[in-house]
């Protein structure tokens, strides 16, 4: 499948991923054939519901919460996989397992650092909580209270995490593992890079998303080109155009707030600051009145949103984390692995912190 030396070779931001997915060795048999063609129809599919209806759905929580869903059912399909090749430990090459192990960790890491900044968005709600009680009581001194939150609200909004400044360094240093060691492999270790090769994408696609989402900047986006041997290529390069450009739309026009449903709270609370600050007339009482009721169901909508959304995190969290743990368990039964047990316990202390 190699080109010409003259003719343009195809571009893949990670490196030649040919040898990795397509490696020389046993050709693989029907049932290996059958296996690998239900995982790769099975990720196709579900790339295909998960592109939205609408471009304006893209950055919605809800839409975030579906992909991190997916992106976990994804992850489970290639611990079945691994079960039915049923393909020992002792058989991975060792540089297979050392870039599992690593990847797992960087893993971990991105999860905890999602939980953090869901955390810190829903943080505001009690701000925003506080602005409303402020606002009942229609007094000049809850007034300036009022006014005063809705400052904090959005200075901690438009705040930076510090979790996630080493977030775009980790996505490429996993992007660099897509290409993966050159290997002698069995078939079965066919199937299982390859099938690897698909999952890997898929969450580093996934989160790229959530990073741009979360740093406000689509230059974290990144744009994968794929092999079209690849049974779900098509359905996902359909997806990553769609999803690309219409957060790349939503930058371009300038807001400051990307979620869906942090933007719709944004835009009343940009509604009721005048109104507080130059006082409300018998004239504007009625939308006063309106705002102060809409502001209490966005802002709702949006802490529910942002709860169910770190709840499938910590689904993904878990699943890498016992994917990693029974990996260790079967290296600890037929060699001399040390102990690091202590150390994804840790790991899973950190994200509820």
């Amino acid at each position: 499948m190699s080109l010409p030396q003259d003719q343009h070779r195809p571009f893949f931001p990670f490196g030649n991923p040919f040898r990795m997915v397509l490696p020389k060795g046993p050709h693989l048999s029907p049932w290996l054939h059958e296996l690998l063609n239900t995982f790769e129809e099975t990720l196709a599919e579900r790339l295909r519901k998960l592109k939205p209806k609408d471009r304006e759905d893209v950055l919605s929580l809800s839409w975030m919460r579906f992909a991190m869903e997916s992106l976990c059912d994804t992850h489970t399909d290639i611990k079945v996989l691994i079960t039915a090749l049923e393909l020992p430990v002792s058989n991975w090459d060792e540089k297979w397992i050392d870039v599992y192990l690593d990847n797992s960790v960087k893993l971990l890491d991105i999860c905890i650092a999602f939980s953090s900044e869901l955390s810190r968005l829903n943080q505001g709600h009690l701000i925003l909580q506080c602005v409303l009680h402020n606002l009942d009581c229609h007094t000049p001194k809850q007034f300036v209270r009022a006014r005063a939150s809705l400052d904090g609200w959005r200075q901690h909004i438009n705040s930076k995490n510090p979790r996630l400044e080493n977030f775009s360094s980790i996505i490429d240093n996993l992007t660099e593992t897509l290409n993966h060691p050159k290997v002698k492999t069995s078939a079965k270790g066919k199937v299982l890079m390859r099938a690897m090769y698909g999952v890997k994408v898929v969450t580093l696609f996934v989160c790229s998303i959530f990073l741009a989402a979360f740093s406000g900047s689509a230059k974290k986006l990144m744009d994968f080109q794929v092999l079209e041997v690849c049974l779900w290529a098509e359905a996902f390069t359909e997806l990553q155009a769609f999803v690309n450009s219409g957060i790349r739309n939503v930058f371009s026009t300038g807001s400051v707030a990307v979620l869906r449903e942090l933007e719709y709270v944004d835009i009343i609370v940009n509604k009721l600051y005048p109104m507080i600050q130059n006082g409300v007339g018998p004239v504007e009482a009625e939308a006063f009145q309106n705002s102060i009721s809409d502001l209490g169901k966005r802002s709702e909508k949006l802490s529910q949103g942002l709860d169910v959304l770190a709840k499938e995190v910590d689904g993904f969290f878990r699943i890498v984390l016992t994917g990693r743990d029974a990996l260790l368990c079967n290296l600890r039964v037929g060699s001399n692995v040390s102990d690091p047990i202590a150390e994804t316990n840790n790991v899973k202390d950190q994200v509820v912190r």
